[in-house]
């Protein structure tokens, strides 16, 4: 779990480095800080990725019957609110931070059908991340409402959302996840 947990710690260090050290961040650079951000987020990716597959499976609590079901809809909803910011949609002019909002939806979905320790260290951390950034941003800085796009942009967003949802689904799969078995019953 310590590789997890230092996982956890680069991406929330990486990620909230412009919310907490402003000045820091800005005296980087717009591209080179952007780039210490990318290599630092891959990094914790890749340790984080590391460190839950070699955790122990350490029971905390049973999943609900019939959670899988809820979980796969929610990932649906998440992978579509990450693509939000790159939609000209309507969904862009209702949310503030679309991304954040599903970081934390991916991180009940799968806190519904992981009840281990490991997978609430790392689900339950990335949801408290996005809510933290989500509550940092806004009290920092004021949001411009964006005028409303066409609903075609919402469309094609959740076309890709999911094609970008099978694909995940199939990586799943691969590293022996399979999203479609477990508390189905």
């Amino acid at each position: 779990m310590p590789i997890l947990i230092l996982g956890l710690i680069l991406w929330t260090l990486s990620h909230l480095f412009k919310r907490v050290a402003p000045g820091a961040r800005a005296a980087l650079g717009e591209g080179p800080g952007k780039m210490l951000v990318t290599v630092l987020s891959l990094a914790a990716v890749i340790l984080m990725v590391i460190g839950y597959r070699r955790a122990e499976i350490d029971p905390v609590y049973t999943p609900l019957p019939g959670m899988g079901h809820l979980n796969n809809l929610l990932m649906l909803i998440a992978v579509f609110l990450v693509g939000v910011p790159h939609s000209k949609g309507r969904v862009k002019s209702m949310l503030r931070h679309p991304m954040l909002a599903g970081v934390v939806v991916w991180a009940v979905a799968h806190l519904l059908v992981n009840g281990d320790m490991a997978s609430i260290v790392l689900f339950g951390w990335l949801g408290l991340w996005a809510l933290a950034s989500m509550a940092l941003i806004n009290m920092r800085e004021g949001w411009k409402r964006p005028a409303p796009g066409p609903l075609r942009g919402d469309a094609i967003n959740l076309v890709i959302s999911l094609v970008v949802y099978a694909v995940i689904a199939g990586i799943h799969s691969w590293l022996g996840y399979s999203p479609f078995v477990g508390t189905y019953g």
